[in-house]
């Protein structure tokens, strides 16, 4: 599927929003002949995570923020998009709230190569899910997982919270006390004891951004010394290093690889073992995003980026 951005403006009046669609908010860019004019945040538009309705709930409330009149084109950048029924389906949602402009789908991934203003190289996303996707010079795509919480996203918030429930029930049915791991997690969940967390886990109302919005707890209980939160991020790193590694050698590139994703730009335990661990495979050029992927649309706009 070929989702690069391509089609040329033709409103003339140099207003052009772009989006960044994760699994938890949509971040809003208003940019007025190339300036950012304005940003707004709505929850996610991603129909992989919300309803339709809800998705479309949010777009207007995104564009009503930035003031979407007479807007020239929409770049979006959103997850899940796979195929080119996906991209199909949120440009129509986006059609609603700016008839006649031109509207680009894009994957989200492409923003965070954008933003990490490189013309080719590997991107990773490290947040509520995971994912790795690169581009070669003579424009060729790959990309590696991002199949979603329950056929892999490795390495992700949710994947790192689940395997601290996991372990924590682990500890349980071998009869063992909670270790500083448990003892942190169980409290932030709101629960006394470990078999609790069951129910908890598969309860309709504690999702994959619940548990995706637990995997900080990990962080901390690392932080304070836990060999067993240690060991979980070290997991994490070694899934997402391995991402970016198979994307590079079907490219047959050596990077840049630019790292966004809420844990990828925030975390400094993963960003430190990431570098080791991409080192490792021979990935020595490595950026961690300092801008919201949203920016990268001004690097597209500008044309920098190769067109796929």
């Amino acid at each position: 599927m070929d989702t690069s951005p391509k089609a040329e403006p033709g409103s003339g009046s140099g207003r052009i929003i772009g989006l960044d669609i994760g699994g938890t908010k949509t971040h809003g860019l208003l940019l007025q002949h190339g300036t950012a004019a304005a940003e707004a945040v709505a929850g996610s538009a991603n129909v992989q995570n919300v309803s339709p309705a809800q998705a479309a709930a949010n777009l207007a409330e995104i564009f009503a923020a930035l003031g979407a009149g007479a807007v020239e084109r929409v770049i979006a950048g959103s997850g899940g998009i796979d195929t080119d029924d996906d991209a199909a389906a949120l440009r129509a949602l986006i059609a609603e709230q700016v008839p006649g402009a031109v509207i680009d789908v894009i994957h989200d991934t492409r923003l965070i190569l954008a933003a990490g203003e490189s013309p080719a190289g590997i991107a990773v996303i490290a947040g509520t899910g995971s994912v790795a996707w690169g581009q070669a010079p003579d424009g060729r795509e790959a990309r590696s997982g991002g199949w979603g919480y329950l056929l892999g996203d490795e390495g992700s918030g949710y994947w790192i919270a689940r395997e601290a429930v996991r372990r924590t029930l682990r500890r349980m049915n071998l009869g063992l006390e909670p270790d500083p791991l448990a003892a942190a997690l169980l409290p932030a969940c709101s629960v006394r004891a470990p078999e609790e967390l069951i129910s908890l886990f598969h309860a309709p109302a504690t999702g994959r951004r619940y548990w995706a919005g637990k995997a900080g707890i990990v962080f901390e209980a690392a932080d304070a010394g836990s060999a067993a939160a240690a060991e979980i991020i070290e997991a994490a790193s070694r899934h997402l290093a391995g991402l970016a590694a198979d994307t590079a050698r079907l490219l047959g590139i050596t990077g840049p690889v630019v790292i966004g994703g809420g844990l990828g730009v925030n975390q400094p335990l993963l960003q430190a073992q990431l570098r080791q661990d991409l080192e490792r495979a021979g990935l020595a050029d490595i950026r961690f995003l300092t801008q919201d992927p949203v920016y990268g649309v001004r690097y597209l706009t500008a044309g920098q980026a190769p067109r796929g």
